[in-house]
């Protein structure tokens, strides 16, 4: 049975993909913050872990807490929005909190688990997004969470640089339908997530270090 780490899947994509690979015969391990994240994770069929990225403390006992666990595929979903624009400086408050969850949080995981993934010559997929593409930005909106989104991918190019012995990409979900993506945007969760699947499932060496869509196209960084 293979088996999957989703960081970050209390609700929204995190949770979809939770109960999507559990669905599919996966053993999912899968992380959250609260008692109520924990329990719907728990009802989808994953072994649920508390854990907060956005806390060093929390974080730190990661390996020790999968030790001798051996990891298929990885995914690090755990990320919040800032919506502020280069007009306004963002608060250090709102500094800390984008960057410590969807940069710092990523940095501290990855360490832990990345041996348990090269030893299954597994894949680690950082949620990312379009927006955090230097070539295709155009506009200042939510300008912070698109910096912390360039930052997470240098995380991907460097760990891939890192660790010979898997596959390491940045992915980018499309404008899906969660508390972050709004109602109006065109993916629901579920068809986003067994778009993602599918993409995972296909990946070649050559797409190694790579940052691409959920869909499987490339994108610039």
């Amino acid at each position: 049975m293979s088996t999957v780490l989703v960081i970050g899947a209390s609700r929204g994509l995190g949770l979809e993909l939770a109960t999507q690979y559990a669905a599919a015969g996966w053993r999912v391990i899968a992380t959250a913050r609260t008692p109520q994240g924990l329990s719907r994770l728990q009802a989808v069929g994953a072994e649920a872990l508390s854990l907060d990225v956005s806390d060093p403390a929390s974080v730190s006992g990661l390996s020790w807490r999968l030790d001798g666990e051996k990891l298929d595929l990885a995914l690090y979903v755990a990320g919040v929005m800032d919506k502020g624009t280069a007009q306004t400086p963002p608060t250090r408050e709102a500094f800390d909190a984008v960057m410590h969850t969807n940069v710092l949080g990523a940095m501290q995981v990855i360490p832990q688990i990345a041996p348990m993934l090269q030893e299954a010559q597994g894949t680690l997929a950082c949620i990312s997004s379009r927006m955090g593409s230097q070539a295709l930005t155009q506009t200042s909106d939510a300008w912070l969470y698109r910096i912390s989104k360039a930052a997470l991918n240098m995380v991907v190019r460097t760990t891939q640089a890192g660790y010979a012995n898997m596959t390491v990409v940045a992915l980018h979900p499309g404008w899906v339908q969660t508390d972050m993506g709004g109602p109006a945007a065109p993916l629901t969760p579920r068809e986003c997530v067994t778009a993602m699947r599918a993409t995972l499932a296909s990946l070649k060496p050559e797409h190694r270090g790579q940052f691409i869509s959920y869909d499987g196209s490339p994108l610039a960084w």
